[in-house]
């Protein structure tokens, strides 16, 4: 068994050494059973030291020049050589518990992909009050969140990968279709719940009190809602970290 960890990075150079840090310890898991795994990340059209930190890393580094997450994403999935693909976000830190859980769930042999639950690394009141809410009703949903995604490489394939069309919500949408095919495999998709992935708390200045409220709304009436202008995007692809 291998394993690619594919992490989408654009002008990520303050979060991404952190990040790989994590996810090499991390991955401390697979060679304990026996698997193999790679690093790759891919430069999303990056303008500050992003490609120069994931080659320090040990990390194989691909080039995508059009500026999308879900271009990047399936950008290092083209040369990931791993039996699963692990997508990790450029801000976000995966634990070794976390990683273990994964595992078993692809030993399983019932597991079609999943994801996580997540928390903040940083307090914030009243999204800290929302938060346990808002994991639920991922995991009720089945809602894969693009911090921690994992699915079987010949299964992303079969899918086309994250849709083009996309600029935000790429990993609700692709969690629809994934979850169409199982139906059809009788396999199951996971959302992983007890070590949550540990993302940056970096946007949450940009949001309101009230955006956990829209998020569960979402959740409950539009469980795989994604935008697909750019524009209504922006606040991802400005170049600000």
């Amino acid at each position: 068994m291998k394993i690619s960890v594919i992490v989408p990075a654009f002008n990520e150079e303050k979060f991404l050494g952190e990040t790989l840090e994590h996810i090499t310890s991390a991955g401390a898991v697979f060679s304990q059973i026996g698997w193999k795994s790679e690093l790759i990340v891919c430069d999303n059209n990056s303008t500050d030291r992003t490609a120069e930190i994931a080659r320090a890393a040990g990390a194989t580094v691909v080039f995508e020049p059009v500026n999308q997450i879900s271009r990047a994403r399936n950008t290092g999935a083209t040369v990931a050589t791993g039996d699963w693909l692990v997508f990790v976000d450029a801000d976000s830190h995966p634990s070794p518990e976390l990683f273990a859980d994964m595992t078993q769930a692809i030993r399983s042999g019932s597991c079609l992909a999943g994801s996580a639950v997540f928390r903040w690394d940083k307090k914030h009141f009243s999204h800290e009050l929302w938060m346990p809410l808002l994991n639920l009703g991922f995991r009720w949903r089945t809602m894969f969140l693009g911090p921690f995604i994992f699915v079987e490489s010949e299964v992303f394939q079969k899918v086309g990968g994250f849709n083009l069309k996309v600029f935000a919500g790429e990993d609700f949408e692709l969690s629809r279709r994934l979850k169409d095919l199982a139906r059809q495999t009788e396999k199951r998709l996971v959302v992983l719940h007890r070590h949550p992935i540990l993302t940056s708390a970096r946007r949450l200045a940009d949001y309101s009190a009230l955006t956990p409220v829209r998020v569960l709304y979402h959740i409950i009436f539009k469980p795989h809602g994604f935008t697909t202008s750019r524009d209504a995007a922006r606040r991802w692809y400005d170049g600000r970290r």
